[in-house]
């Protein structure tokens, strides 16, 4: 394996000198199969359906965390949440963590973050641009690849704010030409079919295909460049989409994420890889293609060599984390390709969205739903009390995570197993249940924010 990746190396010139440039494109809140490529055939995505057939897409790409910060500070880092000290909404990543930039700048290329930051103030001098813009935070994008340095290999993050809520795709100068309708909406099994919800996601739907638009700007202006075939591409979402039993859940509707590479010089034809890959993976898999050592600290694994092997593989299981969101929360998941198990720290507490979810209108109609008794049991999921200690999905069986197995002596031995991995996982990684985890800073009803005591 240690030969391929060095002849792979090799064929990219990185020895030559000719170091591959970077982009992460990453998304706000949104769920992993509201791309046209990924399946959802209401939702208008062509350039991000383009981009998945001139490279590859990762049918199961995950993230270390449903929750917007600490999953930017994971994927900057290549470290899981615990271990960014930036484990929680809003934390910032500290001083002493070197992050994609921080990395690539030293070795001489020109860094750039355009877009939602979220990262705090310590590792701004990581990089030579730090500009955050809205509403859609892609505005500047064109304008950076333009002025950028002309002279140097260059790394730049462009993060979107869209779709994060409040929806402001069909406002401004900046509004979509032509909004999605009710009837091009697909209404996932977990939520009622009213029609707040349609005319919720309908504007959901718009956000994302303001996002598909300004990538498309990004792939154009780097042909116009001359550069497109040098330049690596990778396109993610930070968590799930803003919506009950998605964001800030650990199962594939929250840290599930739509995984695209695109990169014409290494990838000749479209391929598509089932292999499990992490989004902390990112980083070492930039270093290894700039011809740079991976410090010991970074816990993802390059998965350079999967980009031409279809039978490469680099691990069997990823992990995930669920802390505090607004609310108080403890949940730790691994996941194979076929299971979900899940430990749950606190089951005396509900599983409700995090505050602006539960602001939603989606989440709006469902308390009344719920004491009508016209929710399912597949939509009941935030209002069940207790909730399980444990649990256990077979993800292939169960997409959506609706039957939990933890008790089904048929399964026992899969529970096992899949609980000592997570324990061993644990135990190597340094995390425990902090005694002193936050309390909730939001009412869990309203979504209203709580005074300070």
């Amino acid at each position: 394996m240690r030969l391929f990746v060095l002849l792979f190396l090799l064929s990219m010139s990185v020895i030559a000198n000719e170091k591959p440039n970077f982009i992460v494109i990453i998304a706000d809140d949104l769920g992993w199969n509201d791309l046209g490529c990924y399946g959802n055939k209401g939702i208008r995505t062509p350039n991000l359906d383009k981009l998945a057939v001139q490279g590859l897409k990762f049918n199961n790409g995950f993230l270390t965390i449903s929750s917007c910060s600490p999953s930017r500070c994971s994927i900057m880092t290549g470290m899981y949440p615990h271990n960014t000290r930036a484990p929680n909404l809003h934390d910032p990543l500290p001083a002493d963590k070197v992050t994609i930039g921080g990395y690539l700048k030293k070795a001489g290329y020109y860094t750039a973050s355009v877009g939602k930051w979220h990262l705090g103030d310590n590792v701004l001098d990581q990089y030579d641009l730090v500009t955050d813009t809205r509403p859609a935070g892609s505005e500047l994008w064109i304008d950076t690849l333009q002025k950028r340095p002309k002279d140097k290999p260059f790394f730049m993050w462009f993060a979107s704010h869209d779709a994060h809520r409040p929806w402001q795709a069909t406002k401004g100068k900046h509004a979509i030409a032509k909004p999605h309708t009710h009837d091009e909406v697909t209404v996932p099994p977990y939520f009622p079919d009213t029609p707040e919800v349609r005319e919720d996601l309908v504007q959901y739907y718009d956000e994302i295909h303001r996002l598909d638009d300004y990538t498309g700007q990004v792939l154009t202006e780097l042909k116009k460049q001359g550069i497109s075939d040098n330049t690596m591409v990778v396109f993610i979402s930070d968590n799930g989409r803003a919506f009950p039993n998605a964001k800030t859940r650990v199962i594939d509707s929250g840290i599930k994420t739509p995984f695209l590479v695109h990169w014409p010089k290494a990838l000749q034809k479209a391929e598509d890889r089932n292999q499990l890959v992490s989004a902390i993976d990112i980083l070492p898999t930039f270093l290894e293609l700039a011809g740079l050592a991976i410090p010991a600290e970074v816990q993802g694994k390059s998965f350079s060599s999967m980009l031409e092997n279809p039978q490469a593989k680099t691990q069997d299981y990823i992990f995930a984390e669920h802390n505090w969101h607004d609310y108080k929360a403890h949940e730790r998941m691994v996941r194979s390709l076929d299971y979900i198990y899940i430990k749950n720290s606190f089951p005396e507490l509900n599983a409700n969205p995090p505050a602006d979810g539960l602001r939603s209108p989606t989440y709006q109609v469902m308390p009344k739903l719920n004491a009508e008794g016209k929710l399912s049991d597949k939509q009941r999921d935030c209002f069940v009390l207790p909730r399980p200690a444990t649990e256990l999905y077979n993800v292939i069986n169960d997409p959506f995570s609706f039957e939990n197995l933890a008790n089904d002596e048929r399964y026992s031995a899969k529970a096992r197993e899949m609980k000592d991995v997570l324990k061993k996982w644990c135990q190597e990684t340094g995390d425990v249940l902090r005694t002193n985890a936050k309390e909730d800073g939001f009412d869990r009803k309203t979504g209203k924010r709580l005074k300070k005591q």
